[in-house]
């Protein structure tokens, strides 16, 4: 049976800039760059009718795209390192998406995630590394930034259960709403017609 997870794709200029990160640490197995994402929601092993449901029901997400910037590193499991992220820059945006995938995810059932959502890229899993190393991996490139992506879907992925995760296929995605143009024009002239009548 498959793993399922929601999650945002990384886009490849994106993916370029987090393999620079890769190297440097004994004992990291480093994901594959085409296996790069960012979970939103793990549901695990689900039966059939119940990757039915959260996909129905993923269907009625109406979401705006938006911008989003890998930011920083960082590592899971502090006295035992398990594995090395890349980090992202604070998105309302973001936050609101997953905690709508998570409201729907309770609503058929599933039980709560209870890890605080924090949105990372894995890098690397880590296999009895010196947490020395660790520290002077991660204070090495703390200051690591990528340039902004726009985030124009999301999807729902399974894995196999398979060493250090992946491949993962895209099951179902589901698009995010464009921004229209014409109503933020509108809004411009409206707003300096407004300041034209107030002088």
């Amino acid at each position: 049976m498959p793993r399922l997870f929601t999650a945002l794709e990384i886009p490849r200029d994106a993916a370029l800039s987090l393999s620079l990160l890769r190297g440097g640490l004994p004992g990291a197995r480093w994901i594959d760059v085409e296996n790069y994402h960012l979970t939103l929601r793990f549901m695990g092993d689900v039966e059939g009718h119940v990757a039915d449901e959260i996909a129905n029901a993923l269907d009625r997400v109406r979401r705006p795209s938006f911008q989003l910037t890998l930011s920083g590193v960082g590592a899971f499991g502090q006295k035992k390192p398990h594995s090395i992220w890349a980090g992202v820059a604070a998105s309302p945006d973001l936050n609101a998406l997953q905690g709508e995938i998570e409201r729907i995810c309770q609503r058929l059932g599933l039980p709560a995630d209870p890890r605080k959502f924090t949105p990372h890229v894995t890098l690397a899993r880590l296999r009895n590394a010196n947490p020395a190393d660790v520290a002077a991996y991660l204070s090495a490139r703390g200051n690591f930034a990528a340039m902004p992506f726009k985030v124009g879907r999301f999807v729902l992925m399974s894995s196999r259960d398979s060493i250090g995760g992946g491949p993962y296929i895209v099951e179902e995605a589901w698009p995010l709403l464009q921004a229209e143009p014409s109503r933020a024009a509108n809004f411009a002239t409206s707003a300096s017609d407004a300041s034209r009548i107030m002088r």
